[in-house]
């Protein structure tokens, strides 16, 4: 059992290791996306190359790779290797060691690996996400108010496990942003669609 465990965090790290948006934007030929913006990896930095196409890709892609982890760990080794396959995934997206383990920060990865897991509270967190993106015109404070909310809904739920789960990814996700919660203190951070001289760290 602690071998399939073992091989679960493994398969799951190495399809978060993948650098989607590094790898669109390359093969799409624009310049090093650790050049541009943040230098973050993830759809929102992508998306200042001015390719929204290149930034919806990076964005599927980062959130496939979770769900796929979940779905074939649970299927070859069954419902707990799935959560920890996740959490593997939402680390290798963290720390790809393709990059000298510093990756983005991780939320579209967390909805992928919500939407394997328990998928009604992945449309949760979007429509918390959009509310508060809505009210506020902050990414970032959306992305930590939803992932707030979604270890506690999924409590309220029944789904312990999955909320233990998603507790430690939320952690995680808001350790990642230490920077923008720095700025939305300060009230520096920037506003979705505000044009800004040196843009504000991505929300990946």
């Amino acid at each position: 059992m602690e071998l399939n465990y073992a091989l679960a965090l493994l398969f799951g790290y190495i399809l978060g290791s993948i650098p989607f948006g590094l790898l669109i934007t390359t093969l799409a030929g624009t310049q090093d996306i650790r050049s541009i913006g943040s230098g973050n990896i993830g759809a929102t930095n992508v998306l200042r190359t001015g390719r929204k196409g290149l930034a919806a890709a990076t964005l599927l892609g980062d959130m496939l790779k979770g769900t796929a982890a979940v779905y074939f760990a649970g299927f070859v080794f069954g419902h707990e290797a799935a959560l920890i396959a996740g959490l593997g995934a939402f680390l290798g997206h963290l720390f790809p060691v393709w990059l000298g383990f510093k990756g983005g920060k991780g939320v579209a990865t967390y909805i992928g690996v919500l939407l394997g897991l328990a998928w009604p509270f992945a449309l949760l967190f979007g429509v918390v996400w959009g509310a508060v993106a809505y009210f506020s015109r902050y990414s970032s404070l959306s992305a930590l108010v939803a992932s707030a909310v979604t270890p506690v809904a999924l409590a309220i739920a029944g789904r312990g496990e999955v909320a233990i789960l998603f507790l430690l990814l939320t952690a995680g996700l808001w350790a990642m942003h230490r920077p923008n919660i720095e700025r939305l203190i300060a009230g520096t951070e920037g506003r979705i669609g505000e044009k800004t001289a040196s843009p504000p760290p991505s929300v990946s």
